[in-house]
């Protein structure tokens, strides 16, 4: 428990500190913001600042701190350290620059900045990838919570009926209606969740292991038989959101385009993240403790509770919230679990139809051409329902592919970024050193897992060669843009 509180110090520290640092670098100032100069009373509407953080933090957390910190806590104590300085350095500045970057652009989604800055060409490939991205995690939120709800009570298939009817019409309808009124509420389920998960266990003082003496791959040494995964780079793709997530630069320009003044941006943008990173430890040792260090070994409870689950992750947190929090706090808790997913899976659709929106210079005013739009994204996400729904391991096989995919958005989102400071004259290396990295994950893991190419050991080298070549096109193009300002 003393590396939980250390990591949990640190995340506070790097928000009041490092989260300063990145606010003098972009340098928000009194400029009018797309909220005010583009206000449409659909999507560019000015919401309090409150409101825009609750939002902006159910957007971005979706299960992924939940689900990805228990499947990542399997590693050890080493997912401490991802979840910290991913967030602190990585994930946080990530969601703030690319939210003050689409702020700067009157409201931009993500493929229209990647354009500016990474090329037209660039640009066009981003738009299928994020579209796509957006289609996948529409579709695994929406089986997901499904699978929860259905160890309640009802049938998997009607809850995934009723989600889905319910992200058509939060689609369609104006950001204020449905979105400014109940998240707020279940944000703050969400956050219930984590703090009474945390008074618990300030309570109880689990025993779990520590950073000092199970720094090491403990799924490996605890399942030397099945386990398969190196921590490098299979941790980094487990443990998403809760460290750093390409998803929620999708996310960031919705709420751009509510804030009223840019000053605001560093307790919405970065102050959702890491919130979200605190979710994620709360979860990691939560994890942690049910693997690790509780007399009954986890494993052994989730064999016996996950009838009905397809993942080990729902189980945990159906079994932790029952058997820890009572009656009242289980509902609280499991609203809050249902309501992560859910919630980012209709801002997502939102956000797909405002990209192809944009590309397609369609005005969103008129129902029809929203309808225009959005049809075609609803019937590819009920295909990839239904094939998850017919193949036993449709949703771990999404799963997987989303996580890779998320990943692989923010090293782009990074990139551009990083090409945004250097052609200002601002700090680039806030950017670079996490792009570097992130692309030499996402690289490394294309060539060593079987999901793709699956060379094993043999991949890393590729790895290494895609961060080489990663420096010498940003050393040579760094070189041209100086010479260009000459």
């Amino acid at each position: 428990m003393i590396s939980f509180v250390l990591s949990l110090v640190a995340l506070v520290i790097g928000y009041f500190f490092y989260g300063r640092l990145v606010e003098r670098v972009f340098g928000p100032d009194d400029r009018v913001t797309p909220a005010v100069a583009k206000a449409d009373g659909l999507d560019y509407i000015v919401l309090p600042s409150w409101k825009i953080f609750m939002i902006q933090f159910l957007n971005i957390a979706g299960t992924g701190p939940i689900f990805g910190a228990i499947m990542g806590a399997k590693y050890g104590p080493v997912a401490y350290l991802w979840i910290v300085f991913g967030c602190i350095f990585a994930g946080a500045t990530h969601d703030y620059l690319s939210g003050m970057l689409s702020m700067r652009h009157d409201g931009a989604g993500l493929p229209e900045l990647i354009g500016q800055y990474l090329g037209k060409t660039t640009k066009n490939i981003m738009l299928v990838f994020t579209v796509l991205l957006l289609i996948i995690v529409g579709a695994v939120f929406v089986y997901s919570p499904a699978e929860i709800l259905h160890s309640i009570g009802g049938d998997t298939l009607m809850w995934i009926i009723i989600i889905f009817s319910y992200y058509v019409i939060a689609t369609m309808l104006p950001i204020d209606k449905i979105i400014g009124k109940i998240y707020p509420l279940f944000a703050f389920s969400l956050l219930f969740m984590a703090a009474a998960l945390m008074v618990w266990l300030f309570l109880h003082w689990p025993t779990v292991p520590e950073l000092w003496n199970s720094l090491y791959n403990m799924g490996a040494a605890t399942e030397p038989d099945t386990w398969k995964d190196n921590i490098f780079p299979a941790l980094f793709i487990t443990i998403a959101c809760g460290a750093i997530s390409g998803f929620h630069a999708t996310q960031s320009p919705l709420m751009a385009r509510c804030v009223k003044s840019e000053k605001m941006g560093r307790p919405i943008f970065y102050g959702a993240m890491i919130t979200e990173g605190i979710v994620a430890l709360i979860w990691a040792t939560v994890a942690s403790w049910f693997f690790y260090g509780n007399p009954a070994p986890g494993y052994t409870l989730i064999e016996q509770a996950t009838a009905g689950f397809h993942t080990s992750a729902p189980a945990v947190v159906n079994l932790v919230c029952n058997e820890w929090l009572g009656v009242v706090g289980a509902i609280l808790a499991m609203l809050g679990v249902v309501a992560a997913p859910i919630t980012s899976g209709d801002t997502a659709f939102r956000s797909a139809r405002l990209i192809v929106a944009e590309w397609l210079k369609m005005n969103q005013r008129p129902i029809p051409k929203r309808l225009l739009i959005c049809i075609p994204l609803f019937a590819i996400s009920i295909a990839m329902l239904v094939w998850q729904i017919e193949n036993p391991d449709g949703f771990n096989t999404i799963w997987q592919y989303f996580g890779w995919s998320n990943q692989a958005l923010s090293v782009f989102t990074l990139w551009t970024i990083t090409v945004y400071l250097v052609r200002n004259n601002k700090c680039f290396w806030l950017t670079l050193i996490p792009a570097l990295f992130m692309t030499t994950v996402c690289s490394t893991y294309f060539f060593v897992s079987k999901q793709f190419l699956g060379l094993g050991n043999d991949g890393y080298p590729y790895g290494v060669v895609c961060l080489g070549v990663a420096i010498v096109w940003f050393v040579l193009w760094y070189r041209k843009n100086n010479n260009l300002k000459q």
